[in-house]
């Protein structure tokens, strides 16, 4: 086997693998040092995830921002000041590199989740847009984009969304 050859096997697959890894999940990683590596990365990526959908219509309420840093802090067994500190730094990097990170950060989710996790994503994601006592049409486009790239069919997303019903704005403007 050549340098060449080896270089090919072994360099430039690793080199891929961490160019995949997006911008945002390595930040929050960086915060989460003290956490086991591949842990603190699936719960950067899970906020990350959430904190995309509480943008969605341009407007992360309060309400979202607290029942992120609850999913967070339950999840990730963190103390609330780290939850807030993800949350803030999860926040912050959806709007800032949210056009270009999404798809990013949602495919490397699913490939570190297991199908569990990613159906508690996928239940958190519905219960951040409700927070706030209303899910926006915006934020239900966004979760069934995210529930797509995480590899859900429509039968499981509306399943999911059948359990915060009485919080779709679509269906409170048909109210009398």
């Amino acid at each position: 086997m050549s340098v060449l050859d080896f270089l090919r096997q072994h360099v430039a697959p690793r080199q891929e693998q961490e160019e995949q890894t997006s911008a945002s999940v390595r930040r929050i990683v960086a915060e989460l040092e003290a956490m086991e590596p591949t842990e603190a990365r699936y719960l950067a990526a899970f906020a990350y995830v959430l904190g995309r959908v509480a943008n969605a219509d341009l407007d992360i309420s309060r309400e979202e921002t607290v029942a992120m840093e609850e999913i967070v802090s339950r999840l990730g067994g963190l103390s609330d000041e780290q939850a807030v500190l993800v949350v803030q730094i999860a926040k912050s990097q959806n709007r800032l590199l949210g056009g270009t990170e999404n798809f990013l950060v949602t495919r490397e989710f699913r490939e570190i989740a297991t199908a569990e996790q990613r159906a508690e994503l996928l239940d958190c994601l519905f219960a951040v847009s409700a927070a706030d006592e209303s899910i926006s049409s915006a934020e239900e486009r966004q979760i069934r984009q995210i529930a797509s790239e995480l590899g859900f069919g429509h039968r499981e997303f509306v399943e999911a969304m059948s359990r915060y019903s009485e919080h779709r704005a679509v269906l409170k403007s048909l109210d009398p």
